[in-house]
């Protein structure tokens, strides 16, 4: 961290931002959009997704076997575009993500197992439009781990959106990826000063586990 980057941080802890939520109750996995076509580097990925896709492997493990709902992200648009918005005017290519297109399959690694909710969506949110709160709810969850790509992007907004339903947003940072590196540890920074608790794997394992 360089001495900017702390006088930055001190700056909003003095204005009283950054602090912890906690974990309360029961949890829940979510991980957002790690699909085929964000795991490559020449469709929407590049960057750190493919080292968060690696690292999440662990969380999902751990998630399940603790126990916890386990939720999935997929952009999906229909074949014609009928369902086409401002999201897809801004990003015409995911147009391209229709339901049987290889590029909107979540990655083998990570292939949701029975009982576990599959969200299909068209914009950034898994929350916005989707039963995703709903179902959370139903399932006691308070708290919603979150893994996924593009932390920018439909991390953040599902980050977001969580927070604003009810829940404590708790982001691994070492699980979540962006195809540049800059928009990914801003948007980490930002969402841990204002939205979410941000902590890598290894300290949600030490914390649950304790």
């Amino acid at each position: 961290m360089t001495t900017e980057d702390m006088r930055d941080e001190a700056r909003y802890q003095k204005q009283g931002f950054g602090n912890e939520i906690g974990i309360v109750g029961g949890v829940g996995l979510l991980i957002i959009d790690f699909v085929n076509g964000f795991a490559d580097p020449e469709a929407f990925g590049g960057g750190n997704i493919p080292q968060a896709i690696e690292r999440t492997q662990d969380l999902l493990a751990f998630a399940r076997e603790k126990g916890w709902k386990v939720a999935h992200s997929r952009i999906i648009f229909a074949d014609d575009g009928a369902d086409a918005n401002i999201f897809s005017l801004k990003v015409p290519s995911m147009l391209g993500l229709t339901e049987n297109n290889p590029a909107s399959a979540i990655v083998p690694e990570l292939a949701p197992v029975p009982g576990e909710y599959v969200v299909r969506k068209t914009v950034p949110s898994a929350f916005a439009g989707t039963p995703l709160a709903a179902w959370f709810v139903s399932h006691g969850v308070q708290t919603v781990v979150v893994a996924g790509c593009v932390t920018s992007g439909c991390v953040r907004a599902s980050v977001l959106d969580a927070m604003q339903a009810g829940f404590r947003p708790v982001v691994i940072s070492d699980c979540v990826g962006d195809r540049a590196i800059g928009p990914h540890e801003a948007n980490l920074f930002d969402m841990a000063q204002k939205v979410a608790d941000v902590m890598p794997l290894d300290a949600l394992l030490s914390r649950i586990s304790n």
